[in-house]
């Protein structure tokens, strides 16, 4: 099989050190549960973190890395994501090869000042904003910070009818993270990648993504 270019990191130097990293956590991670194209995923949040409780922590739903590879490889496709940081964290050169456009509304004026009338979160706000803006349906959807994000993104998608193509839902905290986790790994009309109780965060949306473009990646080697 062609090896991934686009996906892969820059250097050889970097190369060699992320595929010894990996190796050490295949030899390393005793059993585990998951799918042959599931498991790439599960080794980069693992890598992020250095934590192998991830092994288990780690869920899918059952559609959820093909109707992540659809996305990716259909192209243009919106990367919303609750927290600036998961756009930063993301490589550009990587989204570009795919055609894929981040967007966050976090720190906008107009979803502050909303956030405020409503006594709600900037977070709960954004989500609705990216909603108006017809970014939500058919995206990929991160959300690494704010259990809110996510709570309002299951309301969207019950009580309005709105269908991301996936939803990589990793809130990180102690108030309604692990809650807000639960209830999308409920969800079944819309495929899902989650991390069950407490742990969660922006790295680990990024780690699922990346895993997600070089599986992309390979895919387009296997087309041509």
């Amino acid at each position: 099989m062609t090896p991934n270019t686009v996906t892969e990191q820059l250097t050889a130097a970097g190369r060699a050190i992320e595929h010894d990293s990996f190796a050490i956590i295949d030899a390393e991670v005793g059993h585990h549960a998951y799918t042959a194209e599931q498991w790439p995923i599960v080794r980069r949040m693992i890598h992020a973190n250095a934590d192998f409780e991830f092994n288990g922590l780690a869920a899918f739903h059952p559609d959820a890395v093909e109707a992540g590879l659809r996305a990716i490889l259909a192209g243009a496709t919106a990367v919303v994501a609750d927290v600036e940081m998961i756009c930063v964290g993301l490589s550009k050169s990587r989204l570009a090869h795919f055609g894929l456009h981040t967007h966050e509304f976090i720190s906008d004026i107009d979803v502050i000042e909303a956030a405020r009338a409503a006594a709600t979160t900037r977070a709960v706000q954004a989500m609705r904003k990216a909603h108006r803006h017809g970014l939500l349906d058919g995206a990929i959807v991160g959300i690494g910070n704010a259990p809110t994000a996510l709570i309002e993104l299951l309301r969207l998608i019950r009580d309005e009818g709105v269908r991301p193509a996936l939803v990589i839902g990793m809130p990180v905290g102690f108030v309604s993270a692990a809650e807000s986790k639960a209830l999308l790994a409920g969800l079944i009309a819309v495929p899902w990648i989650t991390i069950r109780g407490r742990k969660g965060g922006s790295t680990l949306v990024v780690a699922a993504l990346h895993a997600l473009l070089g599986l992309a990646e390979a895919r387009q080697h296997q087309a041509a």
